[in-house]
């Protein structure tokens, strides 16, 4: 049976590990200006928290999310692994008020450089999160998300969304065969990256309208271990789908060709679907609503602990096992 699927829409958001959540809270919020969309919990885990970062709203393709794991050990980089995250700033422009509030705050950063034709600029969070804010200058695809206008970060230079994701693999072929016959993506070009002294061919691909907001970059590298992942490294990353309707027919599509998956996952703030790449990389296709605005008003997104309904009546148990986190500062 054929199943007739719409191509995915680009990134919806990207999920990584700290062991510090209030130190995570300062960062992205006080020296990257996203704000703190949802304060909830890892509905897997529900003992830790998870953090939404994003635009004014968490419009899809604008999260960056952390659970926070205490006891998370340091990540060894490595291959099979979801090696940078790169977040959109307006122009070109903005990457130089960066590198001077990167050099004010202490944040460890590369200089200023151009990849597959936009200017980029690199960067570490304080556990050693590997970054990149990329320019939105020359970007003609997927719209990037709103800043949101209390930021501490000004408007005309704020993040606005998420740009290409970075694969690290240790068989190319195996993980474009999914995004390409599977995922529907299509290859768009290459471009050669200097890495620790050696160069590396990168090859990207696109989905649905294209640009920094819908781009997978993969490099393959045979010559490193698997990455050991700890705090600092990403967990997985998520691609929008339009609705629940259009998830189902993945789900079905994910069933027919026989890869390992979650079926679908009732997440509130959207709906999910989990599998495993050939290399190990866990993908998630979310659904772009209902969104973050449920449970909490525009005006105070963030700022209380939210727990989807069916984790109320566990509200008492999971407070108690978090450690207070003030995010109405």
């Amino acid at each position: 049976m054929t199943i007739s699927l719409k191509p995915l829409k680009g990134q919806h958001h990207v999920s990584a590990i700290t062991a510090n959540a209030k130190e995570n809270y300062a960062f992205y919020t006080k020296v990257l200006g996203m704000r703190l969309v949802k304060k909830t919990v890892n509905q897997d885990d529900t003992s830790v928290y998870h953090l939404f970062y994003a635009d004014e709203r968490g419009n899809p393709g604008t999260d960056l999310t952390f659970f926070e794991i205490p006891r998370a050990g340091r990540t060894y980089n490595g291959t099979n692994s979801i090696s940078t995250t790169s977040l959109r700033v307006p122009n070109d422009q903005s990457l130089h008020f960066w590198k001077k509030r990167f050099e004010e705050f202490k944040v460890e950063h590369d200089d200023i450089t151009e990849e597959f034709g936009r200017t980029v600029l690199s960067f570490r969070d304080f556990e050693g999160q590997r970054l990149t804010l990329v320019s939105d200058e020359r970007n003609k695809g997927v719209e990037a998300g709103t800043p949101w206008d209390q930021s501490p970060v000004p408007t005309e230079y704020a993040i606005r969304g998420l740009g290409p994701v970075y694969l690290t693999v240790s068989r190319l072929e195996t993980s474009v065969k999914v995004l390409t016959d599977l995922l529907g993506y299509r290859e768009v070009g290459t471009y050669e990256k200097t890495i620790d002294g050696s160069t590396f061919t990168t090859h990207v691909y696109e989905t649905g309208e294209g640009g920094t907001g819908a781009e997978v970059h993969i490099t393959e590298r045979a010559d490193l271990p698997r990455e050991r992942p700890g705090r600092g490294s990403v967990h997985h990353v998520a691609f929008r789908v339009e609705n629940e309707e259009e998830l189902k027919k993945w789900v079905e599509r994910i069933k027919q060709v026989q890869i390992p998956n979650s079926g679908f996952v009732e997440r509130y703030y959207f709906r999910s679907l989990y599998f495993r790449e050939p290399n190990g990389i866990l993908f998630e296709l979310a659904t772009d609503g209902p969104g973050f605005e449920g449970d909490e008003d525009f005006e105070h997104l963030g700022e209380s602990l939210a727990l989807p309904p069916y984790f109320e009546n566990q509200r008492e148990q999971i407070e108690a096992k978090l450690k207070p986190l003030d995010t109405k500062e």
